[in-house]
């Protein structure tokens, strides 16, 4: 099924724009969300588990696997995610 409107001169255009800015600000806060990226600082990372960084070193010294690569330390959501459901009661 198709539909055809008729818009005033300019109108279509000017709706693209806006379109289409709002998908690319919307990708780009996606993307720079620290969140939604699979591997983490480990302050990115405490946040993500919603506890304090003394919480998350425990959480290390608990079993919490980190990727550590030439002294840069990273955690990965699904570990974190992997962790938490382990330590559940």
């Amino acid at each position: 099924m198709r539909f055809e409107l008729q818009m005033p001169s300019g109108f279509e255009e000017e709706l693209r724009n806006v379109v289409l800015a709002t998908v690319k600000d919307a990708f780009a806060e996606f993307t720079e969300n620290p969140q939604t990226r699979e591997w983490m600082s480990l302050k990115e990372g405490a946040d993500y588990a919603g506890v304090s960084f003394n919480t998350f070193k425990k959480f290390r010294e608990m079993g919490l696997k980190v990727c550590v690569i030439d002294g840069v330390k990273r955690v990965s959501k699904a570990e974190i995610d992997n962790f938490l459901k382990r330590n559940s009661h």
